[in-house]
């Protein structure tokens, strides 16, 4: 009996050893983890981490149970989770900050935000959303979506057509129409994004809507920007037949066609460089689409915004967003190699910010 009352006494005691083993274990583990130097994670970490302030000018944002109710920021595409980006985005984040940082590409990659920038960006306060223009890159389906995000409609299929270029009735406002301090705000806290396509294609196809199709009636490209360009750049003034690509080439590729781009006015947009609409070297955005991805792009901006439960991007008709180089190569076969080289040096900071490749026609 007192055998087995030793032995008894013997596992109680082993047992006891083995929770103070047990507890100590856990209680090293808790204190390593507590305090483990926080630098080193943050260090880890700092590559992936893009910001969201603009160059703009640098505005204190306080911390976030801080900030005023109508500058919360939405969406998934701010600092904290930024490092879930898909690679590509961050890539090409990545290549605008590098080329912005080119001295020899300065005066083709950046540009003052004027109100001729602040035009271009349309604004949706509800989720916290700018957006930047640049025609000619399926941007009448961005505007879709922000008119029923505004809550102008419930629906892009209520949307009217003509309602969507109509900025008095779509309930788009622009960044330009608030004050100083409330663009400074909204630039700084806002998810902010835009699209891009080939320079060339885009141009080949703002000449084909607006001075062969012309499908928006809109008159004054035919009957009065086509001619100020034709008596400027036509080389054979005998000719009697309409605006022709290689006019219209070797007018974006005047060094000195500010003088035409001045009378034409607002109209300019669909042609004028991403830099000159949007200033992507003072702006800081969020994402940058590409057409040519767009089926990829669209559903991911509109996750990182936070509002793909709200709305989709409108169905993409097949092929429609592929690159077409042998049209391009076709529109340009008839331009002399002087033109085009004139023309590239305008859009260079175009191909460069974004990730383009020079033409191969152009290396020929």
């Amino acid at each position: 009996w007192l055998t087995s009352d030793n032995m008894h006494h013997q596992w109680l005691l082993l047992a006891a050893c083995f929770w103070v083993i047990f507890m100590f274990m856990v209680a090293s583990k808790f204190i390593t983890l507590t305090f483990k130097d926080p630098d080193g994670y943050g260090a880890k970490q700092e590559p992936l981490i893009l910001t969201a302030v603009t160059k703009v000018e640098e505005v204190h944002v306080p911390e976030e149970k801080h900030w005023p109710e109508e500058f919360q920021p939405t969406g998934k595409a701010f600092p904290g989770n930024l490092i879930r980006q898909p690679l590509v985005h961050m890539e090409r984040l990545e290549l605008l900050r590098n080329v912005c940082r080119d001295t020899a590409l300065r005066d083709l990659s950046h540009t003052a935000v004027s109100k001729f920038v602040l035009d271009r960006i349309f604004v949706c306060d509800k989720h916290k959303i700018l957006f930047c223009q640049t025609p000619k890159v399926g941007n009448t389906q961005w505007k879709k979506v922000l008119i029923v995000l505004n809550g102008a409609f419930s629906s892009i299929e209520e949307i009217p057509e003509n309602i969507v270029h109509d900025h008095e009735k779509n309930g788009l406002p622009r960044l330009s129409s608030f004050s100083d301090s409330e663009i400074k705000k909204r630039l700084n806290l806002y998810f902010k994004f835009f699209i891009v396509r080939d320079p060339f294609e885009r141009l080949i196809s703002a000449f084909k809507d607006k001075f062969v199709h012309n499908p928006r009636f809109e008159p004054w490209y035919r009957h009065e920007i086509a001619p100020g360009i034709i008596r400027k750049y036509r080389k054979n003034r005998t000719e009697t037949k309409g605006l022709q690509f290689e006019d219209f080439v070797r007018y974006l590729g005047d060094p000195n066609h500010r003088w035409l781009d001045v009378q034409f006015g607002d109209h300019i947009i669909h042609w004028v460089t991403y830099v000159e609409l949007c200033a992507p070297c003072e702006i800081t955005y969020s994402v940058i689409g590409h057409h040519e991805t767009l089926e990829d792009d669209a559903p991911y901006i509109l996750k990182a915004a936070g509002i793909d439960h709200l709305v989709s991007y409108p169905t993409i008709p097949p092929g429609i967003t592929v690159y077409n180089r042998t049209k391009v190569e076709r529109y340009f076969s008839g331009i002399s190699k002087r033109d085009i080289r004139r023309l590239y040096a305008r859009f260079e900071g175009d191909f460069k910010l974004f990730g383009y490749r020079e033409p191969d026609f152009l290396l020929n």
